[in-house]
């Protein structure tokens, strides 16, 4: 089963990076598959520990998709990394095994310690429709410009039926970003 998260990691100057990614899930051991070319990949590779934070703050989602944005974090426990202050919850991570074939590696892990702040409520229609956008916005360069289109379109509609202002304004920052592509 694949989980929508946002994983910390370290670059070896100690600079954070948030990623949105779906995370191959199991209770003890995770597997991140992220692009070769990125700085996710670089770092958790290279440190051989990462975070994966689950949160129900969209806004997160929608900025780390389109931007590299710094989000309030602390010091992980085990390993070295950060825990995204706005999580629900995460899991602290240890590198088992790295896949660097390409186009994407295979990073298997295991979970090294589990942390709770607060319940996480799940996501409304709204929250679903401003998540598939900000995975939307991450593939122009994949998909068709109409079809992102029609799709945001389809979208918006549910935003515009069950949003609350935060949802909003993460759509409204998405579609803005959509269109200047």
């Amino acid at each position: 089963m694949i989980i929508e998260t946002l994983v910390t990691s370290l670059a070896p100057d100690g600079t954070v990076n948030f990623a949105p990614m779906g995370v191959e899930w199991d209770e003890d051991s995770l597997v991140l598959k992220p692009f070769l070319a990125t700085t996710t990949f670089r770092n958790v590779s290279a440190s051989g520990a990462a975070v994966v934070n689950l949160t129900d703050d969209v806004m997160l989602f929608a900025q780390a998709a389109i931007s590299s944005p710094r989000f309030p974090s602390f010091p992980a426990e085990l390993v070295r990394g950060v825990v995204l202050e706005a999580a629900c919850s995460w899991r602290e991570l240890e590198v088992v095994r790295v896949d660097d074939t390409p186009p994407r590696s295979r990073i298997d892990t295991r979970v090294v310690h589990r942390g709770r702040r607060r319940e996480f409520l799940g996501f409304n229609r709204a929250r679903h429709a401003v998540l598939e956008a900000a995975i939307l916005a991450t593939r122009t360069h994949l998909i068709p410009a109409d079809q992102v289109r029609e799709e945001f379109a389809k979208l918006q509609v549910i935003v515009d039926k069950t949003a609350g202002p935060r949802e909003q304004q993460a759509m409204a920052m998405l579609t803005e970003h959509v269109a200047r592509r």
